[in-house]
């Protein structure tokens, strides 16, 4: 019986992670049109230096500026939210927490304050989802229409709530096929980097996973173990020498694209933002996450996402309709 529960578990484990094998659906296809042109941001406005005026026409002045500052700040950071024809209706995601490709689902859903509601998949018995030939996650259903692959689902969406959009972006094609291709590989031989690493993610995956109170133990510590192991075989498979230093690669990569703009999109977020965003959401307060941080300039552009994609617009479980 224990054996069969860590064969359980070891399945689980290499399903729902960040395993190339079990969570990269098939090659991603082309992207959506882009739906934000890559201008870059406007030049920070000059502050102008006293002089022997007037203390109404100081105040004046700061008054001024501190409006200008606040409504280009408030431009920067707004949600795109959809006109109510265009928002989508009855949205539910079946998913796994700490997925990343379900990250980059929520990540376009929060951004555009589309309302959805949430089920997490147990990865054991996946009996959520016993109802879809489709076994992975994310499915999303939207009016009883169920969309898969994370890449594939975003497409669609976009595509409704911006019909009239056909002009192809390359640049952000590029960095969304980039995120799938490259930045997610090099997550789990760095989550899973060592046995305490490893041990603090699948805490965290314990903890939010739809787990019963006897399934944690196991998943935790068997998980951890395992992943630990198959860490080691992706590091293998993707030529990775260094995991941090892989890591640390990808995000200046990242870092050099946006070349001074304060998105890859401009002004504003485009699906490649959202993209990387997304599927480094997981991994931000682990500690691989900490030292990609505190080790490159990503840190800035990501702060500059978590307030432009803003809170989540998940429906609470108390407010489901069913």
């Amino acid at each position: 019986m224990r054996s069969l529960r860590a064969a359980q578990t070891l399945l689980a484990s290499r399903s729902f992670l960040l395993s190339s094998r079990a969570l990269h659906a098939a090659a991603a296809s082309p992207a959506a049109a882009g739906r934000w042109g890559n201008a870059p941001p406007p030049p920070p406005t000059p502050t102008p230096c006293p002089g022997p005026s007037s203390r109404a026409g100081i105040a004046g002045a700061v008054s001024f500026s501190l409006t200008f500052a606040t409504v280009a700040v408030a431009e920067v950071q707004a949600k795109e939210r959809l006109p109510s024809d265009l928002l989508p209706r009855n949205v539910v995601l079946y998913q796994y927490q700490a997925c990343p490709f379900c990250n980059k689902v929520r990540a376009f859903l929060d951004y555009h304050d589309i309302p959805y509601k949430v089920v997490e998949v147990n990865p054991l018995s996946k009996k959520e989802i016993k109802w879809s030939e489709y076994k992975k996650v994310p499915i999303l259903t939207v009016d009883g229409e169920h969309l898969v692959d994370s890449t594939d689902i975003i497409n669609i969406l976009q595509h409704r709530i911006s019909p009239d959009d056909e002009v192809t972006n390359e640049e952000e094609t590029k960095w969304r096929k980039w995120v799938d291709e490259h930045l997610v590989h090099v997550l789990s031989p760095n989550i899973y980097r060592t046995t305490s690493e490893a041990l603090e993610s699948f805490d965290y995956i314990a903890k939010h996973g739809n787990f019963s109170y006897t399934e944690r133990f196991a998943v935790k510590y068997a998980g951890a173990a395992a992943m630990y192991f198959v860490a080691k075989k992706l590091k293998k498979k993707y030529n990775i020498t260094d995991e941090r230093a892989s890591l640390y690669d990808a995000a200046n990569t990242w870092t050099e694209a946006l070349n001074g703009r304060n998105f890859l999109g401009g002004s504003k977020p485009n699906l490649a933002d959202l993209a990387a965003f997304g599927v480094l959401r997981p991994i931000r307060y682990l500690q691989s996450g900490k030292d990609m941080v505190e080790h490159t300039q990503i840190g800035e552009w990501y702060q500059r996402m978590e307030d432009a994609v803003g809170e989540p617009s998940r429906i609470p479980e108390g407010q489901y309709q069913e």
